[in-house]
């Protein structure tokens, strides 16, 4: 097996919306804001290549959406999911398996695109696409607080594609996805988001998606407002981060942009971040 990070490009999201009840005058020394109180974040991805087949855990935002939303959100930087994925020598077309860890824009709009007579189709056309029916529900079906990250859009043309299909919490990993170790399930941040684990160089990796958007919310009160159950992401948060600690966990940081993996380690004053590296120097 061989794993890498794919940067997609930054956005910017409110500081206080990234760090929820945690006052600016902290959360400022750790990801400054601009003068619109707009903080930097990456847009990272994971590529998992083993036993012949090409998996992509997330997509990034993508490049269909109009000039009116990219303002909303500041997108920049050079890199995309495209060019990361040449990078490495691949295309689009040489993936077989997309795992969405949940359908927020920022998560899975990367899986869709918009074609010059204005079709949307997948972006990714050999690829079986991977979510589970609770989550699939749910933004489907969005609640008042989350509808503006459940874009129909980024969404729809996946199931109307024939190439979704549902992961069984109960059933566990399918055979297909054989790479992956497990599959956490967390529901504080948005129901049923699915955090990938793999066993990778003798260490366990894990896809910390929105549980753990950046080496910056480690401590248990760095909770974003985006959350739907902010009680249920702490919770959430330290169990995973003990067990993180205990077993030395390799934490993939989906959302830092200056961060992308992490260990933690339990001292006198709580879980706090032992080192910090990129995935290449495992």
């Amino acid at each position: 097996m061989t794993v890498h990070t794919l940067d997609t490009g930054l956005f910017k999201l409110d500081g206080g919306a990234m760090f929820g009840v945690v006052p600016k005058s902290m959360w400022q020394k750790l990801n400054p804001a601009d003068e619109h109180n707009m903080c930097t974040w990456a847009l990272r991805c994971l590529l998992v290549e083993d036993a012949g087949r090409l998996l992509l855990i997330d997509t990034g935002i993508g490049e269909k959406q109009d000039e009116k939303f990219r303002g909303h959100f500041y997108l920049h930087g050079d890199d995309t999911l495209e060019k990361s994925l040449r990078r490495l020598g691949y295309t689009a077309a040489d993936i077989t398996d997309v795992l969405l860890t949940h359908l927020h824009f920022d998560h899975c709009g990367g899986a869709v695109v918009r074609t010059a007579d204005d079709a949307l189709q997948l972006a990714f056309p050999n690829a079986t696409h991977w979510s589970n029916e609770a989550h699939w529900n749910w933004a489907t079906t969005p609640n008042p607080r989350e509808k503006a990250s459940f874009l129909k859009e980024n969404i729809l043309p996946i199931q109307e594609s024939g190439q979704l299909r549902f992961i069984d919490p109960q059933a566990g990993v399918p055979a297909e996805l054989s790479s992956l170790a497990d599959l956490i399930y967390v529901d504080g941040h948005t129901e049923k988001m699915m955090l990938p684990k793999l066993s990778y160089k003798d260490r366990t990796l894990v896809f910390a998606a929105d549980l753990l958007p950046s080496a910056h919310h480690v401590g248990l009160p760095y909770v974003m407002s985006y959350d739907v159950r902010p009680l249920v992401t702490m919770d959430e948060k330290a169990r995973f981060l003990q067990q993180a600690a205990a077993e030395n966990w390799v934490l993939v940081l989906e959302h830092d942009h200056q961060t992308e993996c992490i260990t933690v380690e339990q001292t006198e004053r709580g879980i706090k971040v032992a080192e910090k590296f990129r995935l290449a120097e495992l």
